[in-house]
């Protein structure tokens, strides 16, 4: 049958078999799954993650086929579990805004929507690997683009986008080494090479003879042209030996496989400000297959971790955390080995979690391990807050134990509201503030005052300062003891910032030109220079007067490779006692901010 264009009630027919063809492949496509890890789940979780979609996709019916992709979409989103998976939803998720005002779509639109698809699907993935799903997709849309418009119908348009797809998945294990390292195409790439045949087979009209698996796909067949590799009707076979088998449990790096959703909108006035990137740096500490999809009341998060509670503590300022999900995945791997030696049956460990997202440290650590979730809470004996301005400098603060960073410094400062909200965020024992401004010390103490919880505000003047206050912090030691040291060491650093000089004026003797950059050492200016280098060398040699034997240097969003260059080969020259650590803070104003300890 010839289909020019499709309406929704078309492409729910498409989409159910594409999801039939998944499914009754899973086995095959769990066979192949060696990467990110060799977990062997990727069929499984791809296909619970379709079947979601199906589901949404006929409980709302539609003749429109924006609406219809918006409903397989949305099942997708809130269904998709894993790597895969979660890739598969933001596919689709792309996709259906594409087609999201059209009654139906022809060759042209379609091929719109699968590129958009794969624009999507890229921006959510932190790290995105080729030789991959994200291969397979964007390849096949890609190809889609440039033959939608001499495409005839629909029919054409998917025949094309299948083949390429396939064609592309037989290139894989040249992009990824471990795939040809054992002998396997991409899982995922696989997955998804089917539910575009099962597209192709009900436009064609050829839905009643089921294609199994591609021979290409199976391990000794790597490497086959994708003419070669045309499926013909067959039935299902039985499973071949999981390319699992040929890797280490022990390779598994990032063992944790963590999904959930963090609700803002039931998070209230309590949630913090999500800054994604800030977030996905976090997470990138001790994490690996990193995808965070954000819309306006839900964030999708998926990742690999080596420390699922830093995880889920991170998570929780910004709203209420559901369908928490987290697999020991060494633990898979060794019953996907069991398995096969002895046919014993496959269990997935999951950890028992409380509603509010808290596991504890025993069911964390791996020491109790149940197959159905248990409800177990436990707050945390500390959590902090730090203000900051700067995606690298709240990236800093994250990564060191922060739990909140509130966007603030000299020209913005938080409110005691926003302080009390980012305290009642928290489930947390005793509770640190970082003011990190003289003029925010203030409304975080009357925040604390506001508050009923345990509240200590150090009163931190300049980022560097918070910054030694966090690495003073000692998690085993008493609250008193901690809020000792933090403040002990906020006073032991020299703190300097450069910026421009807004106005002509005066002060302490020095005559400052509008437009030059002014040095400040802690509240005091000791040098106005119309160069950049020259205010920026000028505020180490006072910094340094009294001593020390750190310099740390945070470049903010207008240094210059050039000159922070410069600054670091003089420092290294004039003063090579000095030890020397830069960051990339990215503030406003600041070019650069110094300190010295």
């Amino acid at each position: 049958m010839s289909k020019r264009f499709i309406n929704g009630t078309e492409f729910a027919a498409m989409a159910s078999l594409g999801a039939e063809y998944l499914q009754r492949n899973v086995e095959r496509v769990n066979a192949l799954n060696v990467f990110p890890v060799p977990d062997g789940d990727t069929g499984t979780n791809m296909n619970l993650t379709i079947q979601s979609g199906i589901r949404e996709l006929q409980g709302k019916p539609s003749e429109h086929v924006g609406k219809a992709a918006e409903a397989l979409s949305k099942g997708l989103l809130m269904g998709a579990r894993g790597n895969s998976g979660v890739i598969l939803s933001q596919l689709f998720r792309g996709f259906s805004r594409s087609l999201g005002s059209l009654e139906e779509a022809g060759p042209v639109q379609f091929a719109a929507a699968l590129q958009q698809g794969v624009d999507t699907a890229y921006k959510a993935v932190v790290k995105p690997i080729e030789g991959t799903i994200l291969t397979v997709a964007r390849e096949a849309a890609k190809h889609a683009v440039q033959v939608a418009r001499r495409a005839n119908d629909m029919n054409e348009l998917m025949r094309e986008v299948h083949a390429k797809a396939n064609e592309a998945l037989q290139r894989t294990p040249d992009m990824l080494p471990v795939l040809k390292q054992v002998g396997v195409v991409d899982s995922g790439g696989q997955g998804l090479v089917l539910i575009y045949e099962g597209f192709m087979r009900w436009l064609d009209g050829s839905d009643k003879s089921f294609t199994a698996v591609t021979e290409a796909a199976l391990p000794e067949q790597v490497g086959m042209k994708a003419a070669e590799a045309t499926p013909a009707p067959a039935p299902r076979q039985t499973v071949p030996a999981s390319a699992q088998s040929r890797l280490e449990t022990e390779s598994i790096e990032f063992l944790y496989d963590m999904e959930f959703f963090i609700n803002r909108k039931l998070g209230g006035t309590s949630a913090a400000p999500f800054d994604e990137f800030a977030y996905k740096k976090a997470l990138e500490k001790d994490g690996d297959s990193i995808i965070v999809i954000s819309d306006e009341d839900t964030i999708k998060v998926h990742v690999h971790s080596r420390k699922p509670g830093d995880v889920l503590n991170l998570s929780l300022p910004y709203g209420e955390l559901m369908d928490i999900r987290i697999l020991n995945m060494r633990e898979q791997h060794r019953d996907l080995l069991a398995h096969e030696e002895t046919g014993l049956p496959e269990q997935a460990p999951v950890y028992g979690m409380a509603d509010d997202g808290f596991a504890s440290a025993e069911l964390l650590a791996g020491a109790v391990q149940t197959t159905s979730p248990e409800k177990v809470y436990e707050w945390a004996p500390y959590g902090m807050i730090a203000v900051a301005m700067g995606e690298g400098i709240k990236a800093i603060f994250l990564d060191n134990g922060v739990d909140v960073v509130l966007s603030g410094g000299q020209t913005m400062n938080p409110s005691a509201e926003d302080f009390v909200k980012a305290i009642e965020s928290l489930p947390a024992e005793h509770i640190f503030i970082l003011p990190n401004n003289g003029n925010i010390i203030l409304a975080a103490e009357q925040a604390a005052s506001l508050s009923e919880r345990n509240v200590t505000v150090v009163p931190t003047k300049t980022i560097p300062q918070g910054l030694a206050a966090v690495l003073a912090f000692n998690e085993e030691q008493s609250a008193e003891r901690n809020a000792d040291w933090m403040t002990n060491a906020a006073s032991q650093v020299v703190s300097g910032q450069v910026t421009h000089a807004v106005r002509d004026t005066s002060i302490d003797g020095i005559d400052i030109k509008e437009g030059d950059y002014i040095a400040i050492c802690e509240k005091q200016i000791v040098a106005s220079e119309p160069e950049l280098i020259a205010a920026c060398k000028s505020m180490i040699e006072s910094m340094v007067k009294e001593g020390g034997d750190l310099l740390t240097v945070l470049t903010g969003e207008d240094a210059a490779d050039s000159v922070t260059k410069e600054l670091l080969e003089w420092v290294e020259t004039e003063h090579p006692e000095l030890e020397l650590e830069l960051q990339a803070g990215g503030q406003p104003l600041y070019p650069y901010i110094f300190a010295v300890e």
